[in-house]
């Protein structure tokens, strides 16, 4: 299917805190499969990659667009759930 990809390579301050974001977003990989797009997410350390193969750039402009909202909205969320566990611990 592939005739243009990426990997997208997000840095987080802990390997904890990359799975979180990880089981956050894993849950989309079946809901946004298509025809034109294809991704995969691995944990790898404090990282988070996704690989996105598109079958065209429209369609690999928008999953890139998806995929980043995904992982800062699940990012901010595992930030917030950190600092209230810290001060209620």
């Amino acid at each position: 299917m592939s005739s243009h990809e990426t990997v997208l390579t997000f840095e987080h301050d802990d390997e904890h805190c990359a799975s979180i974001v990880a089981a956050s977003i894993e849950g989309e990989l079946t809901e946004l499969a298509g025809d034109r797009t294809h991704a995969e997410l691995a944990c790898k350390g404090q990282d988070l990659e996704i690989w996105i193969e598109a079958s065209d750039l429209v369609a690999l402009r928008a999953a890139i667009n998806t995929w980043c909202s995904f992982v800062d909205v699940a990012s901010k969320v595992a930030t917030i759930g950190a600092n209230a566990s810290e001060s209620w611990g």
